[in-house]
């Protein structure tokens, strides 16, 4: 079993920030696999598939950005899944707008979602997606992460969305991470 968490914000005020990368993604990846989210009793909204036979979860945590550890953490526990069969998608400050970097393990590189994971998780080994929204010029980095991408802004994301989900449907199809990586980074 697979497990896909995106990351972001719950709620009409945060639909569509750079922040909310994360749902956007797996959002997409949900029509695409045509599965609604359902709110779960593990602070989620959950979506389930099967991919070649395989269940996939598809999670966005209800428990905003910077608690996400406390939906993931207990919904691997619950369904006995390995933090190698974990996938995170979510913004990076510190990637270009529109780049996208996969990653096999690590550390949080300041993400407060990631780090949140890491402590519910008890283990760095687990996938990520990460998407670059660049770092603020101008503006404090809380009022850019939570501002919406301008129109300039909007059609590198959305190149970076088509890269990210493809990425995550080879790994889904059954390539090795590492292939992904190496063909998506």
């Amino acid at each position: 079993m697979k497990m896909i968490v995106g990351l972001g914000n719950i709620g009409a005020k945060y639909a569509q920030t750079r922040h909310n990368v994360g749902f956007m993604i797996v959002d997409e990846i949900a029509a695409k696999l045509n599965v609604d989210f359902k709110t779960s009793k593990f602070e989620a909204e959950v979506a389930t598939a099967f991919v070649n036979g395989e269940k996939v979860l598809l999670v966005k945590p209800s428990t905003y950005m910077n608690d996400s550890g406390r939906a993931v953490g207990p919904l691997m526990t619950y369904y006995n899944i390995d933090p190698a069969e974990l996938l995170v998608v979510h913004d990076d400050l510190d990637l270009p707008l529109g780049k996208v970097r996969l990653k096999q393990k690590g550390s949080a590189g300041g993400h407060n979602g990631i780090k949140s994971i890491l402590s519910h998780v008890g283990d760095q080994h687990f996938k990520r997606v990460k998407v670059g929204i660049e770092h603020p010029q101008k503006m404090s980095v809380v009022d850019y992460v939570l501002g919406k991408f301008t129109p300039a802004q909007l059609p590198l994301f959305n190149d970076a969305k088509i890269t990210a989900v493809a990425a995550v449907e080879s790994w889904l199809a059954g390539t090795d991470f590492a292939a992904v990586m190496n063909q998506y980074n």
